[in-house]
């Protein structure tokens, strides 16, 4: 008798160890289920999410907010490839670099180097306006540049003294192809007198115009 009682007591002990492990997953399960552990957390308090999809997602995010950064900034313009001759008719004056495409197309260059393109967007999207005659196409196109260029909230936002803002709000009431004409002579002063004479001491201008003078002459 006494070793049957112990032999029962031995069955006992061995299937409550198996039933163990199956309990201890059971309730593993059930705190996955209701923590939302990912695959890499086993811990049953946390509610992170998984690794790989977190990485997706930020993915995503960093994507669009390269485009974001992309839109609205305008390719440059078309145009032939510069002479030296008219490389060299750029430091006779600003004016006749700011005549050709290419003479732009440099500028913007380098003031994309000193972190102030929005000043030269601001200028061909005025030039661009003024060509309008369509008034429904006017009135968007002024909208988007004060949006794009005038606003505070703007990261493009140019620098204009107080009257000159005061003029736009006033012709923003009814815009029109010359809503933005003070501030676009106000821009180009600014880029004529602070900007201008940098450039020409640029490395962007001095490499051009050397490998220009360098250029064999075609027969």
């Amino acid at each position: 008798p006494m070793g049957s009682e112990r032999m029962e007591m031995r069955k006992r002990q061995m299937a409550a160890t198996q039933e163990t492990p199956s309990a201890a997953q059971a309730q593993h399960g059930t705190g996955n289920q209701g923590s939302n552990a990912c695959c890499f957390c086993w811990c049953c308090c946390c509610s992170c999410s998984c690794l790989t999809v977190r990485n997706q997602e930020e993915e995503r995010a960093r994507r669009a907010s390269q485009e974001l950064q992309a839109e609205g900034i305008p390719n440059c313009e078309e145009s032939p490839a510069p002479t030296l001759e008219e490389v060299n008719a750029w430091a006779q004056s600003f004016d006749k670099l700011m005549l050709t495409p290419a003479g732009r197309n440099a500028f913007r260059e380098f003031l994309r180097t000193e972190f102030s393109e929005e000043n030269m967007l601001f200028w061909m999207a005025c030039e661009e306006l003024k060509q309008e005659s369509n008034k429904s196409v006017i009135e968007e196109k002024a909208r988007l540049i004060y949006e794009d260029y005038i606003s505070i909230l703007s990261p493009k936002e140019v620098s204009l003294d107080s009257r000159v803002r005061e003029v736009i709000n006033r012709n923003m009431l009814e815009p029109s192809q010359h809503t933005f004409d003070d501030a676009q002579l106000q821009i180009y002063t600014l880029m004529h007198r602070d900007s201008y004479p940098r450039f020409m001491n640029s490395a962007i201008y001095k490499d051009l115009l050397r490998s220009l003078s360098e250029k064999p002459i075609e027969a």
